[in-house]
């Protein structure tokens, strides 16, 4: 055997590099398991040896269910278990003790009031010789039937609990037998996790096992009980609250809106009077310059910037527009959209720049702007309206909200997509800050910044229906008119009018960038 293993030194020396790894290996899997490490290591080993899934039986794993999970730190598997387990769960405590006819039993009280007081009127109409004796007979009867059904309803459902338990039983077995076969699959993925970042928690510390068993607990309980005994606990069905504590709120947020509309009204039409300004420019532009005019420029920044082509669909939609008569509606709504996505772009790209160097102000902004994006428009529109009143400037500033934040995102993006060997390489031959900025930075987070010009025009142009709401005219207003008088017709050519100038504008956006 030593002249063997002397002739061949390699095979000898992988032969003790494959022994040292996979006792190495086995130290790690100990460290990390902490408990039942020799059975772990064999399942271990056999699921990786296979780049599929491997099932492997794990019998801690299926009795404890969800706790086992949680308590391993898989909490990504414990809540789909902790929920497929409560659903079997909650059918197992209804078909063995759960009130299934409650719900027929609350009808039948509540019809039983009904016939008793229709009883007393048959009664006074039979003493009182009435008309009527024959109509109230066959409604006492009537409701006599269906108290009737109901019962037998209730019964029925009474009896088919025996079933219900059957059916919760299954789908708790069947999700017992998956928890055990795939807990090792899942934690063997974690264990390689672990190995890369030791941060991630190992073993089964005590609290997590508390906390998961306690948290698994609530949750299974208290749907077998809400849902076994359905209107027992009004806690379990409605949230507890007090109707002063809303009243109180809504006096707050009064307070507070009557607050800045007093002390802010000369920002307030500061603001206003800018908007006016740009838009009346603009309208001036648009609306009073000659249709052919801007027919003509709106087809040749098509052409130079997306191709002849896009140049011919592009005439063909304002040849659309005009010839059904939105064309002054529809440059109204580009004078409106030009307001607030010029003033959108020239506040979001600066601070999109600004925000990109330093984290935490994009930090700061970041739930700001999720707000902006996220909250339904005609709920900011009540602030909106309270600062700045109804018209044209209420409507950019609304438009502005909604969509001037895609903007910023992307002018970070990009600014920080940037590769740091071609800024140091700039830095390290003199580029000062302005050059840095100007010639390596945003040429190359230029497509980034101009995707995000286009999103906030595509967006601004989204709520061209909904400023109508506040006294923006255009094209969103024969919109509105149609919803509110039903008309189709009216409401399907403004609405293709509207998409056109989204499609136009679009193509001369992305055309640039192309």
């Amino acid at each position: 055997m030593s002249d063997d293993i002397a002739q061949n030194p390699l095979e000898a020396t992988d032969t003790d590099a494959a022994r040292a790894y996979a006792e190495e290996r086995r130290e790690k899997i100990r460290e990390f398991v902490q408990t039942s490490p020799e059975y772990y290591i064999s399942r271990f080993d056999k699921i990786g040896a296979s780049s599929r899934f491997t099932p492997t039986f794990n019998l801690a794993a299926g009795l404890l269910g969800p706790v086992w999970f949680g308590a391993r730190g898989l909490w990504s598997w414990a809540l789909p278990f902790l929920i497929l387990e409560a659903l079997g769960l909650v059918q197992i405590a209804r078909g063995l003790f759960g009130d299934l006819a409650a719900d027929a039993m609350a009808r039948i009280a509540s019809i039983e009031g009904t016939l008793e007081f229709r009883r007393q009127q048959l009664a006074a109409a039979i003493e009182n010789g009435s008309d009527k004796v024959d109509v109230y007979r066959r409604t006492v009867e009537s409701l006599e039937a269906n108290i009737g059904g109901l019962r037998a309803e209730a019964e029925a459902l009474q009896e088919r609990g025996v079933w219900i338990f059957l059916v919760g039983l299954t789908i708790l077995v069947l999700v017992k037998i998956a928890q055990s076969l795939v807990a090792n699959w899942a934690l063997e993925a974690r264990f390689s996790d672990w190995l890369s970042n030791r941060s991630i928690r190992s073993g089964i510390p005590v609290r997590n096992f508390i906390f998961s068993a306690v948290f698994m607990l609530l949750i299974a309980c208290t749907a077998m009980v809400h849902y076994s005994f359905p209107g027992r606990w009004e806690m379990l069905a409605d949230f507890p609250t007090r109707a002063g504590i809303r009243l109180t709120a809504i006096d707050w947020v009064e307070a507070f809106f009557t607050f800045c509309v007093i002390n802010g009204e000369v920002l307030f039409d500061a603001v206003t009077y800018g908007i006016r300004l740009i838009l009346d420019a603009l309208e001036l532009v648009f609306v009073s310059t000659p249709w052919i005019v801007i027919f003509s420029l709106i087809v040749l920044l098509t052409w130079l910037t997306a191709g002849i082509r896009t140049a011919i669909y592009s005439g063909a939609f304002l040849c659309y527009m005009g010839l059904l008569g939105f064309w002054e509606k529809a440059m109204t709504t580009l004078a409106l959209l030009g307001t607030a996505a010029c003033l959108s772009i020239a506040i979001g790209i600066p601070l999109g720049m600004f925000a990109a160097r330093r984290p935490r102000f994009y930090s700061f902004i970041q739930p700001i702007m999720d707000f902006m994006q996220t909250m339904p428009a005609f709920v900011f529109m009540i602030p909106v309206i309270a600062f700045f009143g109804t018209g044209k400037p209420a409507a950019v500033v609304t438009t502005m909200i909604f969509g001037g934040t895609p903007v910023v995102r992307l002018t970070v993006l990009g600014l920080r997509g940037v590769p740091e060997s071609v800024r140091e390489a700039a830095i390290s031959f003199g580029a000062g800050k302005w050059y840095l900025l100007t010639r390596i930075d945003l040429p190359l987070a230029s497509p980034s910044i101009r995707a995000g010009v286009n999103q906030t025009i595509m967006l601004s142009l989204a709520m061209v229906v909904v400023a109508s709401l506040i006294g923006a005219k255009g094209l969103g207003e024969d919109v509105l008119e149609a919803l509110q008088y039903a008309n189709v017709g009216q409401g399907i050519l403004a609405g293709f009018s509207i998409l056109f100038c989204a499609m136009i504008l679009d193509r001369i956006v992305q055309g640039a960038r192309k």
